[in-house]
């Protein structure tokens, strides 16, 4: 059971959004390639979905800026542009993007009180969201991990999946993931590495399948 996981393809990540990442909008199309042709059992997204007054924005924390470091629930928090608040277009996934082929939405940042980069459990690591539960219900063995962005919420959701499902293989697509900067990048990719993830293409992974 092959699963891709589309990490955060939303408007707030993309250029025009209230935090967005470099050429953000340019996976789109082939997170679509990908939906299509890539011989996927299951998809599913992650979509960050923040509350008003959310504790990682810097709004929240008077007198701080955004991209500040603060701190929430007892760990380090970069203070974020409010951006992705529930129900908001800045919330909403990208226009481009094929929700159509979507079989699961997993939203997470709900927790005013604590982050949520990676799709499966809370920054502090006490709450999970229940996809780690989701996926091993379905028997999935193969997990192919992209989106937005590379340095926080692909490599967290990555290295989780690694840590939450045992004996599946899990994969970063990475001509299919965008990221803030690139020493922070590249940081992650080493990191993604190190905790047992491959890195792979698109054009290889579509090769798998005889695209």
């Amino acid at each position: 059971m092959k699963c891709l996981l589309l990490v955060d393809l939303q408007n707030g990540f993309c250029p025009g959004g209230n935090l967005p990442v470099p050429g953000g909008d340019e996976v789109i199309d082939v997170a679509n390639r990908l939906t299509k042709d890539g011989g996927y059992d299951l998809v599913v997204a992650s979509q960050d979905w923040h509350p008003e007054g959310h504790g990682s924005f810097a709004s929240s924390h008077p007198g701080r800026q955004p991209f500040e470091m603060g701190e929430l629930a007892g760990k380090p928090q970069v203070l974020w542009p409010d951006h992705c608040v529930e129900e908001s277009e800045d919330a909403a996934f990208h226009p481009v993007l094929d929700t159509s082929r979507i079989d699961y939405v997993q939203r997470k940042g709900m927790d005013r009180n604590v982050d949520s980069y990676s799709a499966f459990r809370d920054n502090d690591h006490r709450a999970t969201t229940g996809l780690a539960d989701f996926l091993q219900a379905r028997g999935v063995t193969t997990l192919d991990v992209c989106g937005l962005a590379t340095d926080y919420c692909v490599s967290a959701s990555a290295i989780d999946a690694v840590n939450m499902l045992p004996g599946v293989t899990v994969r970063y697509i990475e001509d299919a993931s965008r990221g803030i900067a690139p020493e922070t990048v590249a940081a992650a990719e080493a990191a993604m590495k190190a905790a047992g993830v491959e890195i792979v293409r698109t054009a290889e992974l579509l090769e798998e399948v005889g695209r």
